[in-house]
């Protein structure tokens, strides 16, 4: 039977819940896990939703674990990183999950440790996220490989360079709140058509759920697949219409490309003599 890495995760919030739960459900047994919360109460309520152990130290936390996720958010990587500086050895894999911080951060505060930086999103409540990977320059592929067999316990992984996971943040790690925008616009203009509330939620949520699984599962492009349901002169043709007269495409661009600036503004910070 094969070992499965035992994992600390340094945060409790969404994600690091998130990935507690997924690693669970994967076959991890609760006594190779550990969780870390800044506030007693956080703790407590974390340790009785997962069954996972869950205390206050990060130092305690790490010591003797194989891989060590870094779930915090991106302003208090550095002072984590001041916790766990000296207790952080170079046989662990460090996964880091704060957006947009930058591999060399972390190196700079732990030595040689192996890094991988993660950019996973929401759907791992649900074990469908999609999380990109990049290696620092520790990292060899045995400690990305390891990386992903915990990742994946949450959904699909994909191997990336480092400078593009600004993009991926902007694209994956974003994404779910256009489609989630975009649901809620869905469902106000249908009640605005007279249907009821209820009637409106569940035809957006499954016509939402039932084409990605069809774009998921179909070898057509997006591109293709809309012409499938554009019929000339239909009622697909005249929406489609409006959208792309009003900047659809624009306003999708503009949208990725500011939060793939943010994601390098919150890089940069982080490398900042200021730390994060």
């Amino acid at each position: 039977m094969e070992t499965r890495p035992t994992v600390a995760i340094l945060g409790a919030g969404a994600i690091g819940e998130a990935l507690a739960s997924g690693l669970l459900a994967a076959g991890w047994p609760a006594d190779d896990l550990v969780l870390v919360a800044r506030r007693e109460e956080r703790r407590r309520e974390v340790e009785a939703m997962t069954g996972v152990i869950c205390i206050l130290d990060p130092v305690e936390a790490v010591e003797g674990r194989d891989v060590v996720v870094v779930a915090v958010k991106p302003g208090d990587v550095g002072g984590l990183l001041g916790q766990v500086a000296g207790a952080i050895r170079p046989d662990q894999v460090v996964i880091s999950l704060a957006a947009g911080v930058p591999t060399t951060v972390f190196e700079q505060a732990l030595g040689e440790v192996p890094v991988v930086r993660a950019m996973p999103n929401t759907p791992a409540q649900i074990a469908e996220a999609v999380t990109a990977l990049a290696g620092g320059s520790h990292a060899t592929m045995e400690a990305i490989e390891r990386a992903q067999e915990v990742l994946e316990a949450v959904g699909d992984t994909i191997v990336l360079d480092e400078s593009l996971l600004d993009a991926v943040t902007a694209v994956s790690g974003t994404g779910p709140a256009y489609v989630f925008l975009l649901a809620e616009a869905l469902v106000e203009a249908a009640i605005r058509e007279g249907l009821p509330w209820h009637a409106a939620e569940k035809l957006v949520e499954q016509t939402l759920r039932g084409a990605g699984m069809l774009l998921a599962a179909s070898e057509l492009s997006p591109a293709r697949l809309r012409a499938q349901v554009t019929s000339p002169g239909g009622t697909t043709a005249a929406a489609v219409h409006v959208l792309e007269e009003r900047g659809f495409r624009a306003l999708v661009e503009d949208a990725v490309r500011a939060a793939a600036r943010r994601s390098r503004e919150m890089g940069e910070r982080a490398a900042s003599p200021e730390g994060v």
